[in-house]
């Protein structure tokens, strides 16, 4: 197994992965109520496993370090498809020996890049020969191209804004519980 750069010298002894989807209860009136499937979320990738010789407790180090790493990487398991995660947990399940380290893990998948980031680009009032326009990049806005399994707060994430920032971007969105596959979200 390996994530970035960390290759595990003996894969971890127990996995497993939690696959789920989002759905929506809408109470429709003279009915009872409606599902709406808002698609699956993120893969959940769990285990646990043991470092066993004289650097057990070094190679704990070594995870340790590729945890605190801010961004995600890649996840290459011999089971599991590749994927784009995150470490979000990284667990001692027992006072460390100088020859034993048991441990656990947790890691999301994530999906930030599937969706296509869209570019407008709108000209200056004249335009320019050849009917090419510019615009300054920090002044031109940009849009995320809703794929399934995105929702407002989840973008909002990835494009480093808050859930309230988001919305006042995207004055079209009625219910921000309710973003279709194909809308685009402006981000920027």
């Amino acid at each position: 197994m390996r994530y970035k750069n960390y290759i595990w010298p003996h894969n971890p002894r127990v996995y497993s992965i939690d696959y789920n989807k989002e759905l929506v209860v809408h109470k429709i009136p003279f009915e009872l109520y409606r599902l709406q499937n808002l698609g699956r979320t993120n893969r959940i990738m769990a285990g646990e496993g043991e470092f066993v010789g004289e650097n057990a407790y070094s190679q704990f180090g070594m995870l340790a370090n590729v945890f605190y790493e801010e961004k995600p990487g890649l996840l290459v398991h011999p089971l599991w498809q590749v994927s784009n995660a995150y470490f979000v947990s990284l667990r001692l399940e027992q006072e460390p020996r100088p020859d034993y380290v048991r441990y656990s893990f947790v890691f999301w998948e994530d999906h930030s890049t599937e969706g296509d980031l869209v570019l407008r680009v709108t000209g200056s009032a004249g335009g320019t020969e050849g009917g090419t326009q510019s615009a300054s990049v920090s002044s031109v806005p940009q849009y995320h191209r809703v794929v399934k399994g995105d929702t407002l707060w989840a973008l909002a994430k990835t494009y480093g804004l808050t859930l309230s920032e988001l919305i006042a971007l995207n004055p079209q969105i009625k219910n921000p519980n309710l973003i279709y596959v194909g809308d685009e979200v402006r981000v920027k």
